[in-house]
């Protein structure tokens, strides 16, 4: 009698995993819907914004749109920098819009709120525009990505090459959320570590239009660098307003996260032989430029490493899903983990069990106006970085995903 029972016992439970194993099978709800939960309309809406969602498109649009027979659906959102709109929209799509897999996250703070909410409800987030390393190491996910860049690899191929060059002395100006602290934070490491001294530090809140009180600050500092631990219009503003109170020559801004649009923003007379890290540059190669010229095209401009991070990580998401066989979340982050993530944006591209997807980083350097060749031929690739040196080693992550392989 016992033998039978437990033979029973096997059968059910095999029958149950068959039963499971049937239900992940496939398209969930016949269609498989990626949302960009990005910056509309604010201090980083021409980092990602309009152009994040171009890009989604664009790739769903070349992958045939359609996986495994079933439609893709695109649907989009501002959360306006702020973590309980980015949430409640992220739990509305997740609980009623049926949306598989959110992307852009633009903001470390509300890309930290989706993603824990995504890791509560089995959803994927593959975000290309926050930089918290948070998201790989105490708030890291099973279904979170961190595609693009982050404060630790900004820090370690910006922060250390201009210490390396002279700059021994810093102050900070740091936007006050997760983003900027993390990014001070990581900096000021590699300062320390490489000899430097960090002087000071003032933080800023979001959206700030004048910098004077806190350029102020460091101009009596007498820090060497002044480190600008913030991104989007609030560095641009930082830059613009050093110059105009001639704290420029005399000390040097350095932009720990810089974009193609900042760049552009602030015009060549003001922002050459600036030093600062990417992860993409449209004009690194054929494939780059390539893409950059067909993202031209539809949004004007050409993309930002946000931008192309969004066309690759959807590009591969939907990979995944059609070697899967699934859009089960599981089953297609198992997939995103296992295959290689080569494409014009990311080389030798590789996702890590933090959710850290590893590849390439540049040092880059603005170019004198002299040496423009064009509108947009703006900086110059001076050193390739190996993911590997680039991003934080996995033996001084704090993910638990790590600490329990």
């Amino acid at each position: 009698m016992k033998r039978l029972l437990a033979k029973a016992s096997m059968t059910l439970a095999a029958l149950a995993l068959a039963a499971t194993g049937v239900s992940a099978a496939g398209i969930s709800d016949n269609v498989v819907k990626i949302g960009v939960l990005t910056d509309m309309s604010g201090v980083y809406s021409q980092i990602g914004g309009k152009g994040t969602v171009v890009a989604v498109k664009m790739a769903v649009a070349d992958f045939g749109g359609k996986v495994l027979g079933k439609k893709i659906e695109v649907i989009s959102a501002d959360h306006q920098n702020k973590p309980d709109i980015a949430s409640n929209k992220a739990r509305e799509w997740f609980d009623t819009g049926k949306v598989d897999m959110v992307t852009g996250l633009l903001n470390s703070a509300c890309a930290l709120a989706v993603q824990r909410l995504g890791a509560e409800k089995h959803r994927i987030t593959m975000n290309t525009g926050a930089g918290s390393t948070d998201l790989t190491n105490k708030d890291c996910s099973p279904y979170g990505i961190h595609y693009v860049y982050d404060t630790y690899a900004l820090a370690n191929v910006a922060g250390s090459e201009i210490v390396r060059r002279g700059g021994k002395t810093w102050f900070f100006i740091t936007a006050d959320y997760a983003f900027g602290q993390s990014l001070e934070d990581n900096t000021a490491k590699f300062v320390k570590k490489l000899g430097g001294r960090v002087l000071g530090s003032v933080r800023h809140p979001l959206s700030t239009a004048d910098f004077s009180s806190y350029l102020m600050q460091a101009q009596a500092s007498g820090a060497q660098i002044i480190g600008l631990a913030n991104a989007g219009s609030d560095f641009t503003n930082a830059v613009k307003q050093a110059k105009e109170f001639g704290i420029t020559p005399r000390q040097t801004m350095a932009g720990m996260l810089v974009f193609d649009t900042d760049v552009k923003s602030l015009g060549l007379p003001t922002a050459q032989g600036m030093l600062y890290a990417s992860g993409f540059y449209w004009d690194r190669d054929n494939a780059t430029r390539a893409w950059s010229k067909r993202f031209y095209k539809l949004h004007h401009a050409m993309p930002t490493m946000d931008q192309a991070g969004a066309y690759s990580a959807t590009m591969n998401y939907l990979k995944a899903v059609k070697a899967a066989g699934t859009d089960n979340p599981d089953a297609v982050m198992a997939k995103l983990r296992s295959m290689p993530l080569n494409d014009f944006f990311a080389v030798h591209g590789r996702l890590r069990a933090d959710g850290r997807m590893v590849h390439d980083m540049y040092l880059m350097q603005v170019k004198k106006p002299s040496e423009s060749k064009g509108e947009w031929d703006i900086a110059r690739i001076i050193k390739t970085v190996p993911g590997d040196q680039a991003f934080m080693p996995l033996s001084e992550s704090s993910c638990y995903l790590v600490k329990k392989r």
